[in-house]
């Protein structure tokens, strides 16, 4: 396969830093935080956060938020839906397109704080100090590692600023990441900013669209999936953007569909050669656009490749992208999917 894009190396590198792939291993709970709340004023402060092994807390809503990139819209998708954008000062991630309408804008609209970035198209240590935050989100611990040039949380303590890792992402790991995280996500930012209320009502408009698209297809046969990043290469082989565990297959068992590829790897992404992705049987494609314009056109090449799969003598294809990773969409993603898989269900 061929990558026609200039970018696709570098973007492939930094959603590797989030995957199994690249290292690490998983937690023994599959959760980054667990919040405890410390005894809260009538203002509900101050608030304490046990996140990955360290305890933050917050005397008050953060004001200066820098969101760091980690290949994810995860964090800064989650403010904008809490309302909370008058709070971000630098913001560095963008997938350039959403389900969600306005959003892609939203976040274009958004300050990136001018920083030159390094090497890992991210916010470098003296950069980040300059920028004075009180609240730094990264999606992994990868975006605190001083190796990488990073500010550290320690560092980031010294000058008066909260740090917080994303859920699953204290290993770099997100094999294990389901929707749950999304909401765990949601929660915790609820918490951190005393808008609680408004994460809960998030949380259960997501759940009740997803229990109302499970019922309509439950009990359907469930369709071989083969989920991909379009455009990307991540490995040696042919087909290393293809999705093997995480929590895409949560997102894609709600939807009545299964992995075709999900035991092909024990990390996030499997990296399979031309002959292995024609010998398995795909009945549906869900292409995954990272800062691709035309995903379709991808998806509609692969079809032609291997005519042999029920999905290209069927057309069946959804090109989705933040709601298929952890944010406060993924209910969008499993509505899309289901009525691919099973558009007589609806």
């Amino acid at each position: 396969m061929s990558i026609n894009r200039p970018v696709a190396t570098a973007l492939a590198a930094a959603l590797c830093l989030l995957t199994a792939a690249c290292g690490g291993s998983s937690s023994d709970d599959g959760a980054s935080t667990k919040s405890t709340e410390a005894a809260a004023t009538k203002n509900g402060y101050p608030v304490t956060l046990d996140n990955c092994g360290q305890k933050q807390t917050f005397e008050k809503a953060p004001s200066r938020v820098v969101v760091m990139n980690g290949a994810s819209v995860a964090e800064v998708s989650t403010l904008l839906a809490l309302g909370l954008e008058d709070k971000i000062v630098a913001n560095q991630q963008s997938y350039g397109m959403s389900e969600v309408p306005g959003r892609a804008a939203a976040i274009k609209a958004l300050p990136t704080g001018d920083i030159k970035l390094n090497e890992a198209y991210d916010i470098p240590r003296e950069a980040m100090i300059g920028l004075r935050p009180d609240l730094v989100l990264s999606t992994t611990s990868y975006g605190f590692d001083e190796k990488n040039g990073f500010a550290t949380r320690d560092q980031l303590k010294d000058v008066g600023s909260r740090t917080y890792v994303s859920p699953q992402g204290c290993d770099q790991d997100t094999s294990k990441m389901t929707v749950a995280d999304s909401y765990q996500l949601l929660r915790d930012m609820g918490k951190i900013f005393n808008v609680s209320d408004k994460a809960e009502k998030l949380i259960a408009a997501s759940e009740k669209n997803i229990t109302a698209v499970s019922a309509k297809v439950k009990g359907e046969k469930r369709p071989n999936v083969m989920v991909l990043f379009s455009n990307m290469s991540m490995g040696g082989n042919d087909f290393s953007s293809v999705v093997a565990k995480g929590i895409y297959n949560d997102i894609l068992a709600e939807a009545g569909g299964s992995n075709a590829f999900e035991n092909a790897s024990k990390t996030s992404f499997a990296d399979l050669s031309k002959e292995k992705v024609a010998a398995t049987d795909v009945d549906a494609l869900v292409v995954i656009a990272y800062n691709d314009p035309n995903p379709a056109a991808y998806a509609k090449t692969l079809l032609k490749e291997f005519p042999q799969w029920p999905a290209a003598k069927n057309n069946a294809y959804v090109t989705l992208s933040d709601s298929m990773y952890l944010g406060p969409s993924n209910d969008l993603a499993v509505e899309k999917i289901a009525k691919t898989l099973h558009p007589d269900a609806f």
